[in-house]
């Protein structure tokens, strides 16, 4: 290959990692475009205003004593950037960053691997912390506390514990789930930071962040709309943002309008409040088949034609933080919104007797 075929290549490649990709090129690695649209630094990042400056004084203060900051956790709803603020706390820090996940980690020799494979002040994250298997768990105990784990060799009475010294390194840990950690893990965290849902204003300056550096050209009534239908995340609103774009490639001038956004986001039915097609089903399911309830989570999710457990993860949060579903010892039933969102008249509660019943 010639010098200059070469200089061509490694160029495509650097303008791939900085983010600016067309239309074409970001089909090529959704991975790349996701590590691209992450914010590097703690003033790149749109909210979270509060756990911002909570971080920042926390490394600020680390930096100047020259030691590795507090052990971390960060807790809240998938896709609001709990990754991405791990990889900026290692970046602040000038420090590698070690990735792992809490299912990964199976026994506590999985994690007396990782341990014993870190260097002084690197930056260990395990999303999803609250799934480690509880020997693991009572390994990781000592491992924050005095940076040392015991390596049990060999098994019943003869078996030795070899303390094994860990240099001085920074946890970060991240949680969809922060009541399932045990009470002991969670006190040894220095700080614990929960990040909320984003309001749209905070989407739209994401949506336009993230159409700059995909290269998209989008009006401010498109980015709005892409905006207020993410559910108040920043993962769904690029992930909206991906299809918007490939809906103006292929049947507009690649311009994002607001009637492009329209017509991209109902052919993939996200509504005007962000429900997608399972989250419809299961309030049209609940309200016109049930009489809005109250019904068991399990004969919801086979009229939905869904595992219990999708239907319980996956839709049940966003319609219960909208005021669509609630939950109650007798089971789902459905509010007076969710009925108006579908045009639909409400029972009165004489009408059913049992409809809101607690």
């Amino acid at each position: 290959m010639h010098e200059d075929e070469l200089e061509t290549a490694e160029e495509q490649h650097l303008r791939s990692l900085s983010g600016a990709l067309t239309a074409a090129e970001a089909e090529g690695d959704e991975r790349v475009i996701e590590a691209a649209l992450r914010p590097k630094t703690l003033s790149e990042v749109v909210g979270q205003v509060r756990v911002r400056e909570q971080l920042a004084l926390l490394l600020d203060a680390a930096k100047g004593r020259s030691r590795a900051p507090d052990h971390v956790l960060l807790s809240g709803p998938p896709g609001l950037g709990k990754t991405t603020l791990a990889m900026i706390i290692a970046a602040e820090m000038t420090s590698p960053l070690r990735l792992t996940s809490g299912p990964a980690i199976t026994h506590a020799g999985d994690l007396a691997a990782i341990l014993s494979g870190l260097n002084e002040d690197d930056v260990l994250f395990i999303d999803e912390i609250h799934r480690m298997s509880r020997p693991a768990e009572e390994m990781l105990y000592l491992a924050m506390e005095d940076f040392r784990v015991d390596v049990v060799i060999g098994k019943g009475p003869g078996a030795t514990a070899i303390p094994l010294e860990i240099p001085p390194f920074t946890l970060v840990g991240a949680t969809t789930r922060a009541g399932l950690l045990p009470g002991p893990l969670r006190d040894r965290f220095g700080f614990t930071g929960h990040l909320e849902f984003y309001d749209p204003s905070e989407l739209d300056l994401i949506v336009h962040r993230s159409a700059d550096l995909l290269g998209v050209r989008l009006t401010d009534e498109g980015a709005a709309e892409i905006a207020s239908r993410s559910r108040g995340t920043p993962r769904i609103a690029n992930r909206l943002l991906r299809r918007v774009r490939d809906y103006a490639q292929v049947r507009a001038d690649g311009l994002v309008t607001l009637d492009v956004a329209h017509a991209t986001l109902d052919l993939y039915e996200v509504d005007r409040l962000g429900l997608d097609r399972l989250d419809r089903a299961v309030i049209d399911v609940l309200c016109r088949r049930f009489g809005g309830g109250p019904v068991g989570v399990s004969t919801l999710a086979v009229a939905v034609g869904e595992e219990r457990e999708t239907v319980e993860e996956v839709a049940e949060p966003f319609l219960v933080r909208l005021g669509f579903l609630a939950r109650t010892p007798r089971g789902r039933i459905a509010t007076p919104a969710a009925w108006e969102h579908l045009g639909l008249t409400a029972p009165r509660p004489s009408d059913t007797g049992t409809l809101f019943d607690p």
